[in-house]
């Protein structure tokens, strides 16, 4: 993805879905697991998403940590563990904390340090972190920027943030301008942000950016089709124009809400485009392995498919599988996009693109995270290829009893592998 994030939907994501319920309770670390840290490999630089160290291998963010039992419920920071030729390692990871890493607001450090979106915004070949913090605000006038980029570096995530510049010409009304969302939007090749501007309007920000903080160029705020601007874990293309699509919804994560896309072109992301049915959630892939964008969204009890959104006649369907999030990939590596569904009570399950698309029958339960009680409801944190095989890896997050364990299960032909390649805590970041 060009312009997305391995963030953690539970994020994540969004952008892929809502957290499960009492995710902002957080929990504390009872014991710290995790192999001994080693230092993070450095790289030269490279076109792979979400590759902060430039070494070629995609890493992971965590925005959800346990937290130590000192913490006195203080934010714990951002977790990244980077990537290696043979996947995630665990032992290199690194954590981000607010009074390291986030830039001071009239000498006040944020107490909010929250991972927002992933993208290489300068096009040095080494992909940014975009988070957002809570700057101080006497509520006279317009709000400060609360957005925060940290660059990218061959050693990774190690410099202190800068603030991200809007031009007063770009921002609208006395709203926060916040929800930052990656993509190409103009097809120029450099990776843009688009941030929210009051009501149905959004900021604009060419890349690539300088490394303090500032876009290319920025005009008026743009109309969008809707309040909430929905980051995805890899940008769309609906059209296939060449220029990034932007998914908005018509209300926040959460609840069900209807959305719809604005097109990618020259102006950035300003023309109405498919209006999707309500729901929670929706991601996009090619789950019938045709050469046209399909989009699927999470509803109460159903999945919405539309095959084909970004032609003149879309074929709707409609999946009786149980859940409010939804990621996807291709796990089985058979050039079609497969679902993993979850959120609520029910256990988290892959549904297999097939040429016939998606289908309830085809479902299959994800693995449980070992040692951790049967009841627990893991929480998709990513889906994607890791291990440069050609299939999407799942990284799951389960967390009971003031534990957690993170997983990270292969993509196999058959569906995901039963025993996790890698398993860890993030009490480990607290080490």
């Amino acid at each position: 993805m060009a312009a997305g994030a391995a963030l953690c939907c539970a994020l994540l994501a969004a952008g892929c879905g809502p957290a499960p319920a009492g995710a902002d309770a957080r929990p504390t670390a009872d014991a710290a697991q995790g192999p001994p840290p080693r230092p993070v490999p450095h790289g030269k630089g490279s076109r792979t998403a979400d590759d902060f160290n430039g070494d070629g291998h995609p890493d992971l963010v965590l925005d959800s940590l346990l937290n130590p039992d000192d913490s006195h419920d203080d934010d714990p920071g951002i977790g990244i563990v980077y990537g290696s030729a043979h996947g995630l390692d665990p032992a290199a990871r690194r954590l981000l904390t607010p009074a390291r890493h986030a830039a001071p607001t009239k000498g006040v450090v944020p107490a909010v340090f929250d991972a927002e979106a992933a993208c290489d915004l300068d096009g040095d070949g080494f992909t940014d972190l975009v988070v957002s913090t809570d700057p101080p605000y006497d509520g006279r006038g317009r709000p400060p920027v609360p957005v925060q980029i940290l660059f990218g570096s061959p050693a990774g995530l190690t410099a202190r943030a800068v603030k991200l510049r809007i031009p007063d010409r770009a921002r609208f009304g006395n709203e926060w301008p916040d929800q930052p969302v990656c993509g190409d939007f103009d097809g120029d090749g450099a990776q843009d942000l688009v941030v929210t501007a009051s009501g149905p309007r959004a900021s604009f920000l060419r890349g690539p950016f300088t490394r303090q903080g500032a876009p290319r160029a920025a005009g008026p705020p743009l109309d969008v089709p809707g309040t909430v601007l929905a980051g995805l874990p890899s940008p769309v293309d609906a059209d296939r124009d060449g220029a990034d699509d932007l998914l908005v919804r018509s209300g926040s994560g959460g609840r069900s809400a209807r959305s719809r896309l604005a097109l990618g072109g020259a102006r950035g992301p300003a023309t109405a485009g498919a209006a999707l049915p309500a729901g929670y959630a929706a991601a996009f892939g090619r789950f019938d392995g045709g050469g046209s964008v399909d989009a699927v969204v999470a509803g109460d009890g159903r999945l919405a498919v539309r095959y084909g959104i970004g032609t003149a006649a879309p074929r709707g369907a409609s999946v009786r599988v149980a859940g409010r999030s939804v990621a996807a990939g291709d796990v089985t590596g058979d050039g079609r996009t497969d679902l993993v569904v979850w959120g609520g009570t029910a256990r988290p399950v892959l549904l297999p693109g097939s040429a016939g698309g998606l289908r309830a029958d085809r479902a299959q339960p994800v693995p449980r995270a070992p040692g951790m009680p049967s009841g627990a409801r893991p929480d998709v944190l990513r889906l994607a290829d890791f291990d440069h095989d050609g299939r999407a890896d799942l990284v799951l997050r389960t967390v009971s009893g003031g534990r957690d364990a993170v997983t990270v299960h292969r993509g196999t032909p058959s569906g995901f592998a039963a025993e996790p390649t890698a398993s860890f805590s993030t009490a480990a970041f607290s080490e």
